[in-house]
């Protein structure tokens, strides 16, 4: 796997690219701003980028820009944004532009090296991996959507699905069994009115709803 990395700090980049080399996976590049980042991922097509939010000049938003930005010269980029804070409106068009390959990690995870890297392997695949936290803040705009319909159980197991964990991890977590979850995750994809397809899209999709109420 070879990676692109976009932080400006530079004692966290060098940490996160040694956290990476560790583990045998390349860092192509490493910068410190969004138009840097650009021309990497064009240079380089990486397996993943890993963006902070914010970045020079202004250090507002313009890693997240910069990851849309990305996504759009090279579909389905797999992009890992690691933020100290949640940008809500950023964040939710990231999270919905595609059908997956996307990650939102506050930057205190990155302390929890087994926890980081597993999010890493899993954006870089093709999955998602969304810091509970972020969940959070957006399940907080409390906006009327679908979700609505959901179970109290159903919407814990969504929201664990939105975390990026299997449905082994599922039911270990919420101690039921393997069937029960399955159970929980077919009545969600019925009220969420996701018909029929391969079962990963459909996964993705309900995440994506999830996220974006």
């Amino acid at each position: 796997m070879r990676v692109v990395i976009a932080e400006d700090a530079v004692l966290l980049r060098a940490g996160v690219q040694r956290l990476l080399a560790d583990e045998g996976i390349d860092t192509a590049a490493a910068v410190d701003n969004g138009d840097d980042l650009l021309e990497a991922i064009q240079k380089h097509s990486p397996d993943l980028a890993i963006v902070d939010v914010r970045m020079p000049p202004t250090f507002t938003d313009e890693g997240l820009r910069a990851a849309l930005r990305a996504r759009e010269l090279i579909s389905g980029l797999p992009v890992l944004v690691l933020s100290q804070y949640v940008e809500e409106t950023y964040a939710v068009e990231l999270l919905s532009a595609g059908a997956g390959g996307v990650g939102y990690l506050l930057k205190e995870r990155v302390a929890d090296v087994a926890e980081f890297l597993d999010a890493v392997r899993r954006v870089a695949g093709g999955g998602t991996a969304i810091d509970p936290e972020v969940i959070a803040q957006l399940m907080a705009r409390g906006k009327k959507n679908p979700l609505d319909a959901l179970t109290s159980r159903e919407s814990e197991v969504l929201g664990l699905m939105a975390q990026g964990l299997s449905n082994t991890a599922i039911a270990g977590t919420l101690v039921v069994s393997h069937g029960a979850v399955e159970k929980h995750i077919g009545n969600i994809f019925a009220k969420l009115g996701l018909e029929a397809s391969s079962e990963e899209h459909r996964r993705v999709r309900a995440v994506l709803t999830y996220l974006g109420r």
